[in-house]
């Protein structure tokens, strides 16, 4: 499956953004996927996760209360819904999707996803 990553832009603080990441797969409720954000200077970290068909979701703390994560698999994507953006939320965002699995479960390691998009940069000023 081939992954596409948008919705990046530049926003003050306290602004919002919508990511996208759409899917070659026409079959996409299958795939889990996952958000990674890398900052300048810093490794790639876990930023929250949804399962297949989308029936549980995962947070990192520092997004929790902020971001969403959401799917429609009618239109093959995954969202992530992005408010109270912050400074320290600058990075390079990028989606990640992994084929099978239980239904009801996430992932959160960068090894447990086979496939990823090329990413698309958020800049919060403040």
């Amino acid at each position: 499956v081939q992954l596409q990553a948008s919705g990046g832009g530049s926003v003050q603080a306290g602004g919002s953004l919508r990511l996208s990441c759409a899917a070659s797969a026409h079959t996409f409720g299958i795939y889990a996927v996952g958000w990674f954000r890398q900052a300048p200077g810093k490794e790639r970290e876990f930023v929250a996760a949804i399962s297949r068909y989308g029936g549980n979701t995962y947070y990192a703390d520092s997004v929790k209360g902020r971001f969403t994560i959401s799917r429609d698999n009618a239109k093959n994507t995954v969202y992530q819904q992005m408010n109270d953006l912050k400074p320290e939320d600058t990075a390079v965002y990028y989606c990640a999707a992994r084929y099978g699995g239980s239904s009801g479960q996430y992932y959160f390691g960068e090894s447990d996803y086979a496939y990823w998009g090329q990413g698309t940069l958020v800049t919060v000023s403040s």
